[in-house]
């Protein structure tokens, strides 16, 4: 399956159209370099807004209900019973790219117990772990002079881990319209 767009589809400087499983006129979902849990995607407007103030009344309504229609179906596709759905909003709250996003995260019961309980999630975010501006500059093969060591145990995914993702969620995402009928659906 070829990516969704021939356009070239950028979360602030990071080319990204392969990790891209779902486009409306404003929003755009992805898959993560380096999930937090199985199933961690983001959900940015297309236009490169660095703050959720900066977005116009439609940018608003399309984001929202991007992020109900993609976190019902990760929630179904990971099985998950919730999600944590976060917008770090601006550098001092620990957004990492300068591209508004929201982190939505399919969750289960006790997931977390060993890391100290389920709010445990919102350190990875605000951590190293959640840094995702950090993941896709390492990615982007403009590597600092001294790289910095990962001491945790995720990995960043290969191109191709992200790409079948992508594609899988894509058919999620069609198959849910098709089931749901709804409105707010997908280029």
């Amino acid at each position: 399956m070829p990516p969704l767009t021939n356009t070239p589809v950028y979360f602030g400087n990071f080319l990204v159209t392969p990790q891209v499983f779902h486009l409306t006129a404003h929003s755009f979902a992805l898959v993560n370099i380096k999930p937090l849990l199985p199933g961690h995607v983001l959900v940015s407007p297309r236009r490169p807004a660095k703050r959720l103030s900066d977005l116009n009344h439609a940018e608003v309504a399309d984001l929202f209900l991007t992020v109900q229609q993609v976190g019902r179906m990760v929630e179904r596709f990971y099985g998950a019973s919730s999600l944590n759905i976060a917008i770090q909003d601006g550098p001092a709250a620990g957004q990492s790219v300068p591209h508004l996003h929201t982190h939505i995260i399919p969750r289960q019961s006790l997931d977390l117990e060993e890391q100290g309980g389920s709010d445990a999630i919102y350190g990875m975010l605000e951590g190293e772990d959640g840094d995702v501006g950090k993941h896709l500059w390492e990615k982007s093969n403009r590597r600092p002079k001294f790289p910095s060591v990962d001491d945790s145990s995720r990995q960043p995914r290969t191109e191709e881990e992200m790409v079948d993702e992508a594609r899988k969620l894509a058919d999620e995402m069609k198959q849910q319209q098709i089931t749901d009928g709804s409105s707010h659906s997908s280029l």
